[in-house]
């Protein structure tokens, strides 16, 4: 009998020796996804904190994929500021390529950000050519980050912001035109209000990205920026800028009403750049007023508040 047990009990040992190591790795990977998940959690946090809190309204799953999403959009951006010369940024930007084709074949490289991402992408089906839009819309400004019109920076908006907004939607399986639609507007609002915050980071730093045609308009010089002005010629320029993003903002909320409450909640960022507006009009369009640099500590109870009554 001892004999005849003998090939079953083993047989048994390497069932029980394979559950064990299916089990190590499948801990491993639990591991590996926390892990991954904390590190694009604290580089949101820290690099992009408005949109991080609006991101932790979202729903487990969907939050989870827009950190993720977020984190990406972060790590392409800082191609910019941290390379000087436009063949190490190339670079990096053709890594984050090959990377993104790497995620759609399930084999992404052992980068924290891009297991992350990979999940995000099964997980929801995220839309690749999003995704491709924000390395290309840095691409495009690695030599030069100037715009030539208030227009090219709304295209630019649309390409890097908006598109983690559709991203956003998807994570939520709102995929609608009037989702997009509203989307396109917030993202180009949000990313007109990003530029307007720029503007006393990028003098102090000695460089000037305001539109030419702007500058012309208003006989604003690239050298008065740099000396942080705020007569009325400024003023002008910041008001019509601002009033652009505003216009967005008002078509946007056309568009909203007819979403659903799931995908309204992807929108939320939007009381950012409403918040940010309301501030710089009480700075009358100064848009050097120390105080437009501080966080609004009721900013989030904003979002949350507007979240509970579903109203955006």
């Amino acid at each position: 009998m001892a004999i005849l047990c003998y090939p079953s009990f083993g047989r048994n040992v390497y069932k029980v020796r394979f559950f064990f190591a299916d089990a190590k790795k499948l801990s491993s990977d639990v591991q590996s996804s926390k892990n991954s998940f904390l590190y694009c959690q604290e580089l949101v946090r820290k690099h992009d904190y408005e949109n991080f809190i609006a991101a932790l309204l979202l729903p487990p799953g969907p939050r989870q994929s827009t950190i993720a999403v977020r984190a990406f959009n972060i790590s392409v951006a800082q191609v910019q500021d941290q390379v000087s010369q436009g063949l190490i940024g190339q670079m990096r930007m053709k890594f984050w390529s090959d990377t993104l084709e790497a995620i759609y074949q399930d084999a992404p490289p052992a980068q924290l950000v891009a297991l992350q991402l990979h999940e995000a992408v099964r997980r929801h089906k995220l839309s690749k050519r999003w995704l491709k839009r924000l390395i290309s819309s840095r691409e495009n400004h690695l030599t030069s980050k100037a715009f030539q019109s208030l227009s090219a920076v709304e295209d630019y908006a649309e390409h890097s912001v908006s598109s983690v907004l559709y991203l956003t939607l998807e994570s939520l399986n709102v995929r609608t035109l009037d989702g997009d639609h509203a989307a396109s507007h917030v993202g180009r609002a949000q990313g007109i209000v990003t530029f307007l915050r720029a503007i006393p980071y990028n003098s102090r730093r000695q460089q000037v990205y305001v539109p030419i045609d702007l500058l012309v308009q208003h006989k604003v010089s690239q050298n008065d920026i740099l000396k942080g002005i705020d007569d009325k010629r400024m003023k002008d320029l910041i008001f019509d800028v601002a009033s652009s993003a505003n216009a967005h903002i008002e078509k946007a909320r056309t568009i909203m009403p007819k979403m659903t409450s799931e995908g309204r909640v992807a929108l939320i960022p939007l009381l950012t750049v409403v918040s940010y507006l309301e501030q710089l009009r009480k700075a009358d369009f100064n848009v050097f007023d120390a105080q437009l640099s501080q966080r609004n500590p009721l900013l989030p109870w904003k979002m949350w508040w507007n979240k509970f009554r579903g109203k955006i």
